[in-house]
């Protein structure tokens, strides 16, 4: 199965570099034009047999300008592909929180302790275990070969450490921006399923990128 998972256009926290998280920022005009253009152009001969995003408007607007869909395709909101939940950091920027003893202890885990009020990124991981599960039975059923993912950054840093098995700080992507994954899901004897990935590539495509 091909995974193409990309991320939402440019929101005014964005710009503001605040945690926006799970609060539901729509995009931020004529800003955004820009990636979502390019994400359009990168995408205009894909042909996907299912389409998953984010139950935020910012991945909605997203998809919506991307205009990818040529036939009718299963769309499928999906809450499990929120970004992580920021509880009292969002809104917040930096400056208004590196003085915090929870907070400084939160950027030393990487994200592992669980932010008050808010998700650890254990807490995202099993979410994402959960929707992909559901994302292979459901390849399986109906003949799904290739999937677009409408998502945000916290989610494809996490799905690119479970696929590329690369370091936390390495795993950002920008907005409009995204990945593709050849993956394979097995089960073992036992029932229990394990992805396999054979390549990654950037999207929209690196100039001189080679798989």
């Amino acid at each position: 199965m091909e995974l193409v998972a990309v991320r939402h256009g440019i929101t005014a926290w964005n710009l503001e570099r605040r945690y926006q998280g799970q609060r539901d920022i729509p995009l931020l005009f004529p800003d955004a034009e820009v990636g979502l253009l390019e994400l359009r152009d990168a995408l205009v001969d894909e042909r996907f047999d299912a389409i998953y995003s984010s139950d935020l408007n910012r991945c909605q607007q997203t998809l919506a300008w991307a205009d990818i869909t040529k036939a009718v395709v299963p769309l499928t909101l999906e809450p499990r592909l929120r970004e992580l939940d920021f509880g009292e950091y969002e809104g917040k920027v930096y400056d208004d929180l590196k003085d915090l003893p929870h907070y400084r202890a939160w950027i030393d885990s990487v994200g592992e302790l669980q932010i008050p009020g808010g998700e650890s990124a254990a807490q995202l991981r099993e979410r994402l275990d959960g929707w992909l599960y559901d994302l292979a039975t459901n390849a399986h059923a109906n003949g799904h070969k290739k999937i677009l993912a409408v998502t945000h950054g916290g989610v494809i840093r996490e799905l690119r450490r479970r696929f590329e098995t690369i370091h936390f700080w390495d795993g950002t992507v920008l907005q409009a921006q995204g990945r593709r994954w050849q993956l394979i899901y097995q089960k073992d004897e036992h029932g229990k399923g394990e992805w396999q990935c054979s390549s990654s590539s950037a999207v929209p495509a690196l100039a001189n990128a080679t798989p």
